[in-house]
């Protein structure tokens, strides 16, 4: 039986993963989340229909006790690890990133000790050294300058010796620059669309930034497919392999919005030692996972500016 147990179910990531685990024929869906008391509380305001047959489990994995009592209990064939501390200003030097390091060992130790196949959890472009600009797995070096990128590298290097050890299936999703429903009112994307959906001034950096984006559902998609394919090992870019301005991904939102009369480009400073360029190779994902993305650029900031325009018409 073939049992999967996905963490952070009711992150941003994370609840988009739902519907594709619902299509890959796993018998069982397990899911974890410490935001809400009740399953149906949980399921709330996830996409329609992703929640169907999904068994959820309130846990505090951060507690030194709690990964071995859900792994124990559920017995997991598959774990897909999204669970991690993300609040936008305060993760990249938050001590909450050492405590998810030790509580993401311990998951992976006591999945392993309960017989677990196949572990996928998610990296970052943070564990690259940003200096290289483009970052491919085998060749860009691991030198991350945060708190937040070390941790992950940190648990990389744990996972892959554990797996070696325990004879574990495992790989690595390094995530790059992500958007779409659910995002945090903060981040690039989500800020600028509320704030012209007000009429709001949106107040941005220059722009100049050239990012490699994914819209979110690519992104969980993207780790479902990679905890199917057993046989790819190791870390794997989570990307679209383009890059495209921080400036043109504004000035399309508030061309779509039809208020780029708001947008105030070098408004806020942009940190001075801030990469120019920063773009995955996407090799691996797109041959040995068999992944591209179903969403452009315009289809992803489209369906984004449809949620939020829903959220902030419909306040809850």
């Amino acid at each position: 039986m073939r049992k999967v147990l996905l963490t952070g179910a009711t992150g941003f990531i994370g609840r988009h993963c739902l519907p594709a685990l619902a299509a890959a024929g796993f018998d069982e869906i397990h899911a974890v989340s410490t935001r809400a008391t009740a399953a149906a509380d949980r399921a709330n305001d996830l996409t329609p229909g992703a929640t169907t047959g999904v068994r959820w489990h309130s846990a505090n994995l951060l507690l030194d006790d709690a990964a071995e009592r859900l792994i124990a209990e559920v017995q997991p064939t598959h774990l897909l690890h999204m669970a991690w501390y993300a609040e936008p200003g305060k993760y990249w030097t938050s001590p909450l990133n050492e405590d998810w390091l030790r509580a993401s060992v311990r998951l992976f130790g006591a999945f392993a000790s309960h017989g677990g196949e196949r572990v996928v959890a998610a990296g970052t472009c943070a564990e690259y050294d940003w200096n290289y600009g483009y970052c491919s797995e085998s060749e860009t070096p691991l030198a991350p300058a945060t708190l937040y990128g070390k941790s992950k590298r940190a648990l990389h290097d744990a996972l892959e010796t554990l797996a070696r050890e325990r004879g574990l299936s495992a790989a690595w999703g390094r995530v790059f620059f992500l958007y779409g429903a659910h995002e945090h009112p903060q981040r690039l994307v989500s800020s600028v669309i509320r704030a012209l959906l007000a009429g709001e001034p949106a107040r941005c950096t220059h722009g100049q930034q050239l990012r490699d984006f994914l819209y979110v559902q690519d992104v969980a998609d993207a780790f479902v497919a990679l905890l199917l394919a057993s046989d790819v090992r190791g870390a794997v870019n989570i990307a679209s392999g383009e890059v495209v301005s921080l400036k043109t991904v504004v000035e399309k939102i508030a061309e779509k919005l039809q208020r780029p009369d708001l947008v105030q480009l070098g408004a806020i400073p942009a940190p001075p030692d801030e990469p120019k360029l920063l773009m995955a190779d996407v090799s691996r994902l797109r041959e040995e996972v068999r992944r591209s993305p179903a969403f452009t650029l315009d289809a992803g900031l489209d369906a984004s500016i449809s949620w939020w325009r829903e959220r902030m018409d419909n306040p809850a």
